[in-house]
């Protein structure tokens, strides 16, 4: 057999596509700035506000209002990201965390827990929510502007390939 017979394919390698880091704060004004900041300090990216997509009275919030902060990170920065999110969550995941497609998404309570963050008294604690997006090579035929095509089930990263992903690449341990 063939050395070349023996190496994976390469367009079944699984990788990260982008991890999303979202804040939801509920109300506008001087929380939103906290958010900001501290989405910052985690990620080194500029983060975009999130609007309310509609008014609840009881709540005190307008259509439009920012009520929270998101950042995207893609590329280069995803798996350092992520080694320093999980390492919050002491490397343990639920395996509901994980979904049919491949994603993953899980929360962290308090922004104090990821290393190399410290507290600081104005900005307070702040819990934020982290969805992973896992993908394949040629995943691109499904985003591009022409000529877009679907991508066949067999090339979907499933459950199981997410989880052990995870266990290789980061040391995760799955309950």
């Amino acid at each position: 057999m063939s050395q070349s017979a023996v190496q994976e394919n390469p367009m079944r390698k699984i990788r990260v596509a982008k991890v999303v880091v979202n804040i939801g704060l509920g109300k506008s004004g001087d929380a939103i700035e906290r958010g900001k900041k501290v989405l910052e300090q985690v990620t080194g990216q500029a983060p975009a506000q999130t609007r309310a997509k509609k008014s609840v009275r009881d709540f005190g919030i307008h259509k439009g209002e920012p009520i929270g902060v998101v950042v995207t990170v893609r590329g280069d920065g995803t798996m350092p990201l992520i080694t320093k999110l999980l390492t919050a969550r002491e490397k343990k995941l639920q395996e509901s965390f994980f979904d049919p497609r491949g994603s993953i998404s899980f929360g962290i309570k308090e922004h104090i827990e990821i290393p190399g963050i410290r507290y600081d008294p104005a900005i307070g604690i702040l819990g934020m929510n982290v969805s992973i997006l896992l993908e394949r090579p040629g995943f691109r035929v499904a985003r591009r502007n022409r000529r877009t095509s679907r991508v066949g089930k067999a090339h979907l990263v499933s459950r199981d390939e997410a989880i052990q992903f995870f266990k290789d690449n980061f040391g995760v341990t799955v309950q």
